[in-house]
């Protein structure tokens, strides 16, 4: 090409060129704000907060678990009886709820059956029955936690109870009419039962204590949750209450003695 054509050939293309829009970059929407970066701390080994752990309440069946069985002696029914009995008592009122030592009988070693038991603490147990002739009365109480167990204490006595009238009194299957017609129908030696009920009976003066000679409680048997009588809390309430309502008097007066089965 000669130099004319080329110079005109560049011309051409410089204008070209300058008629073409230049392309505008597009803008974008929304501009992006920068995000601000957070480094957390590494958790140090060893030195993590400890989990509080929720303690679980001690059952009365743990600790007797790993216990050994120890035969009841009278200063655990004195201790309880002062411990429980002189929240608001006065000096004076304390000491008519002493328990004096001359009323208890020989606790059970763990070594007798309930028989040999009341053969021993009540060697003259024929000439007593014989000569009760008072109705609505008895001689013997045997305090126990429930009905099951107190039928398991009048099979268990038969060695012992002879030909005297035993009377049932519990709560569960037998209401207090029934055993409210039997007090007062025929003379009754020996009885066997629950606190509430006993204590019931002498609320509404159907049982007279009068010729009560011996209080046996069913101290050292355990159930299956391996309390013993005095270890259930309602059972231990009706027995104090029971103690307080008379008892206590009869045993401070030498005319009622308390044995621990």
């Amino acid at each position: 090409l000669s130099d004319n054509e080329e110079k005109e050939k560049d011309t051409n293309m410089i204008e070209m060129m300058q008629q073409e829009p230049t392309p505008v970059p597009s803008s974008p929407k929304k501009d992006k704000q920068p995000k601000e970066c957070f480094l957390l701390p590494a958790k140090e080994k060893g030195k993590e907060a400890p989990k509080t752990k929720k303690r679980r309440k001690k059952k009365i069946s743990d600790l007797l678990a790993k216990s050994e069985p120890k035969p009841g002696v009278p200063e655990d029914l004195q201790k309880l009886v002062m411990d429980q009995l002189s929240i608001k008592r006065s000096v004076i009122e304390l000491e008519e709820l002493k328990l004096p030592d001359s009323c208890f009988l020989p606790a059970n070693d763990l070594s007798h059956s309930l028989s040999s038991y009341l053969k021993q603490i009540c060697p003259k147990w024929a000439k007593l029955r014989r000569n009760h002739k008072e109705k609505k009365s008895l001689v013997m109480l045997i305090i126990c936690s429930s009905a099951l167990r107190a039928l398991e204490l009048i099979r268990s006595m038969a060695a012992f109870k002879g030909d005297c009238k035993v009377l049932k009194l519990f709560a569960k299957h037998i209401k207090i009419q029934e055993q409210v017609k039997l007090l007062e129908k025929g003379v009754v030696h020996l009885g066997v039962g629950t606190p509430g009920r006993i204590k019931a009976l002498i609320q509404q003066d159907v049982l007279n204590l009068n010729s009560l000679k011996y209080l046996v409680f069913d101290w050292n048997w355990r159930d299956q949750k391996l309390r013993r009588l005095m270890d259930i809390p309602e059972i231990r309430k009706e027995v104090l209450e029971l103690l307080e309502m008379r008892l206590i008097s009869l045993c401070r007066a030498e005319s009622l003695k308390l044995g621990l089965f």
